[in-house]
């Protein structure tokens, strides 16, 4: 019988882990530069807060039985832990509060991957538009510092798109949202839409593209879709986004394109506001690399008097970072190698070897030795090992304790 994980779930194997490790330092980096602080959140939840109100569907969070009678479940996401953490345990402390992560997440996805893992940040405590200008700011700056081939930004807004289907029928909107998110123009025709809604429904199938041009259709008076009240804030964040030189970390990075689309859908139903994706480029499939959004009701849901803070954050995506990364060569190609390889020369320096490995190991910041343990087998078969394994250090121990150091080319 062979042995497999269960469905939904993989291994990582040391180079997969070497190489995971390189995005999450480099991302760690960005977080701390910017003053944001690490959280770990517990793997299994309550069920109410894993549902946040409603806000993401029960059927995608992996329930488990529990002796004592407590609905339980694997963590589907960590904003809605990370705002019960805010409400009960951070309750005393300043805002804003800057928070970042690294953590497996697991989520019911049919025959799909069930286990995931994100890199992320949450800023509570801070409104728009200039919170959301810091979390794009920094957003670009973490994909910048992975040297990332050219990648898109797409922008959204959740309130103003429910704005826009208003005119709906309350069963017909998420068909239309959804289709309208799908670039599907055969599912709106087979809806069975009154003329007028169905030529609404294809206007803002084609309000995607420049956001300036986008915003400026949704700003005509005539048109009358929505208040140019709902449409200032996404203006303002525009021209923001606009004048601010983008930071960059590497001299190959670039300026990310950016597309306002007002039928852009996030996987959970608590955003209130901006929401956006990170896309990349087609010639790696446009793949989504990351999301996020504003969320100023979320932590209301968690207090007992119902006060809220607002709140913004985005995810990122590990193993399609990984996977888009390693077609462009930038990750680590085999796992880190040993600096030294220590070897007793019989069976009276085995002590002393590894009294010898252990001082290397102390002798600077990360210096990695292992000992040989295949036996006392001549030279040149040691050699020929420690070359197989990348090690191009011997350290030949004798008796005594002393060691002859070769290096080998």
């Amino acid at each position: 019988m062979v042995y497999q994980p269960p469905t939904g779930a993989r291994d990582l194997l040391p180079l997969e882990v070497a190489q995971k490790h390189w995005i999450e330092d480099r991302l760690e980096q960005v977080f701390r530069r910017w003053g944001y602080h690490p959280i770990i959140t517990s793997t299994v939840e309550h069920l109410d807060t894993l549902m946040a109100g409603g806000a993401i569907d029960q059927n995608a969070v992996i329930e488990l039985n529990h002796s004592s009678g407590e609905r339980l479940g694997l963590r589907p996401e960590l904003t809605a832990s990370i705002a019960r953490i805010a409400v009960s345990r951070l309750a005393q402390v300043t805002y804003p509060q800057r928070l970042y992560y690294h953590a497996n997440v697991f989520r019911r996805q049919g025959s799909g991957q069930q286990e995931l893992y994100q890199s992320g940040v949450e800023l509570l405590g801070a409104a728009a538009p200039l919170a959301d200008m810091e979390i794009l700011l920094l957003l670009n700056d973490c994909l910048a510092s992975l040297n990332l081939p050219p990648w898109s930004l797409v922008l959204g807004h959740a309130q103003l798109t429910r704005m826009l289907l208003e005119p709906f029928p309350e069963p017909l909107r998420s068909p239309v949202r959804r289709a309208l998110a799908q670039l599907d123009r055969v599912a709106l025709g087979e809806m069975d839409l009154p003329p007028h809604l169905y030529d609404r429904a294809l206007f803002l199938l084609d309000l995607r593209g420049e956001p300036e041009t986008i915003l400026a259709t949704l700003a005509q008076p005539d048109l009358g879709l929505v208040p140019l009240t709902a449409i200032t804030p996404l203006q303002e964040l525009v021209a923001l986004l606009r004048q601010s030189p983008i930071s960059v970390t590497s001299e190959t990075a670039v300026q990310p394109q950016l597309i306002l689309d007002l039928s852009l859908i996030q996987t959970f139903d608590y955003y209130t506001g901006l929401v956006f994706e990170v896309v990349s480029s087609p010639e790696l499939g446009c793949q989504i690399l990351g999301q996020g959004g504003r969320y100023d009701n979320l932590l209301g849901l968690f207090h007992s008097d119902g006060q809220s803070f607002p709140g913004i954050g985005f995810v990122l995506n590990s193993e399609v970072l990984q996977k888009c990364l390693g077609c462009g060569g930038g990750l680590p190609q085999r796992a880190p190698a040993s600096d030294w390889l220590v070897v007793p020369t019989d069976h009276k320096a085995v002590a002393a070897a590894f009294s010898y490995a252990q001082k290397l190991r102390h002798s600077a910041s990360l210096v990695r030795a292992e000992v040989h343990l295949s036996g006392f087998s001549s030279r040149p078969a040691i050699r020929q090992v420690a070359q197989n394994r990348g090690i191009s250090r011997v350290a030949w121990i004798e008796a005594d304790g002393l060691p002859d150091i070769e290096v080998l080319s």
